[in-house]
């Protein structure tokens, strides 16, 4: 913990209105100027209590109070350094040492996760037993979205017409596995608009699930560099937030490691949406009639700042209508583990969530984030109003270039 920028904040408040455990609960400690001042005390050489612990791990690491902050106070950094801290110097008790080391030897090994699919979707008739055993295995099945069918990419797709540009794409773990379908439209979408797409094979986890969690994930940081190096690009296109946030943050998560850090620097990263805006639309939209809602991922929004370039895109789609949510700001409860982990308050995020997005009316849920479409799809049908279709925003460009119509879009 950084005592530099622990001093940065002074506690004007302009952070309690966008946190959300803050809301849940209205208790100072569950607040980022309460939790920095957690922090302080533990420099100051308070040991890391089972209460302080507590209070960090209530934290969804979303980053809207890094946009709220007028003073510029870097909670991104303090919680991830705060959360190692507590890794290392904090015992938890047995049954989530357990749940914990699951988890981490699970998701980010997509052919052990593979093969647990089955396994998982079979688990969902057993969630009530589950839920008794612990809830984090009852919310690990009730999470789980309905099989969907591999798609096999080949190493490189031309691009379309005249190549514009050449990049490589990374298809993450749980994209790859839930939403495969995610990394086909991507691919497709891109060599539309004329990108020769290099995607490599045997791809690896590029460490967003442990780095937010505050384990270390520089191993992964350093084989995904050195596999896109070896690919021959110098940009990456993301379509999952936060794995897009976390490879934007290798040059720090590497610091001590200069060499590293350096080609850290030279890969450039950039989000689907915020790419291809950057790169200006050639393929020719066809109409969608459709009316979309759009949820803004926290890693995206508030991490990376890009919110105005997904609304462009989909906004730039003949016939779609767009409807914002309320709350917009406001995490839905998923972030990354945190609906395993902390399932009880997941819920309620995601309950208060989906209540927002069904109040839009959209048909289709739009968002860029795998974590998100699970999380807020739960919370649909545990809400008992029916089911709601769910799409990235890739699907939505690829049913309108290809001229597939709305019915092309999403699975509830």
């Amino acid at each position: 913990m950084d005592p530099e920028l622990i001093k940065d904040c002074v506690h004007c408040g302009f952070c309690l209105p966008t946190c959300p455990t803050y809301l849940l609960w209205g208790e100072e400690m569950d607040s980022p100027r309460g939790r920095i001042h957690l922090m302080a005390q533990h420099v100051e050489g308070t040991p890391v209590t089972d209460e302080m612990a507590g209070h960090f791990d209530a934290c969804l690491g979303c980053m809207a109070c890094v946009t709220a902050c007028p003073s510029g106070v870097r909670y991104d950094r303090l919680i991830e350094e705060t959360r190692a801290v507590v890794e290392r110097e904090h015992v938890r008790a047995p049954e989530d040492r357990a749940i914990r080391g699951l988890v981490f030897a699970l998701f980010p090994y997509r052919r052990r996760l593979r093969a647990m699919r089955l396994p998982m979707r079979l688990a969902t008739r057993m969630r009530p037993f589950l839920d008794r055993v612990h809830p984090s295995l009852g919310a690990m099945a009730e999470l789980v979205p309905p099989p969907a069918r591999p798609v096999r990419l080949p190493p490189r797709v031309h691009a379309l017409g005249r190549r514009r540009a050449t990049v490589g794409m990374l298809t993450g773990c749980v994209q790859s596995q839930f939403f495969p379908r995610v990394n086909a439209a991507t691919a497709r979408v891109l060599a539309m608009e004329g990108c020769d797409v290099v995607i490599p094979p045997r791809q690896g986890c590029c460490g967003a699930l442990s780095l937010h969690s505050g384990r270390d994930a520089r191993r992964f940081a350093k084989r995904t560099i050195a596999m896109f190096e070896r690919a021959g690009v110098d940009t990456v296109v993301v379509n999952v937030a936060g794995c897009g946030s976390s490879m934007k943050e290798y040059a720090e998560v590497l610091r001590d490691e200069p060499e590293w850090a350096e080609r850290a620097e030279a890969l450039r990263v950039r989000d689907l949406a915020e790419y291809l805006v950057e790169l200006g639309p050639v393929a020719r939209r066809h109409p969608l009639p459709v009316s979309v809602a759009y949820h803004d991922a926290c890693h995206l929004a508030h991490a990376q700042g890009v919110r105005s370039q997904p609304r462009e895109l989909l906004r730039g789609i003949p016939g779609l209508e767009l409807r914002e949510i309320s709350e917009s700001a406001i995490c839905c409860g998923s972030a990354g583990t945190y609906n395993l982990f902390q399932p009880g308050p997941a819920r309620e995020l995601g309950d208060r969530k989906a209540g927002h997005v069904m109040a839009t009316g959209a048909e289709v849920l739009v968002s860029a984030n795998p974590g998100c479409s699970m999380q807020i799809a739960a919370a649909v049908r545990r809400s008992g109003k029916g089911e709601m279709r769910v799409a990235h925003t890739a699907e939505v460009l690829d049913a309108s270039l290809r001229g597939l119509g709305a019915r092309a879009l999403g699975r509830a």
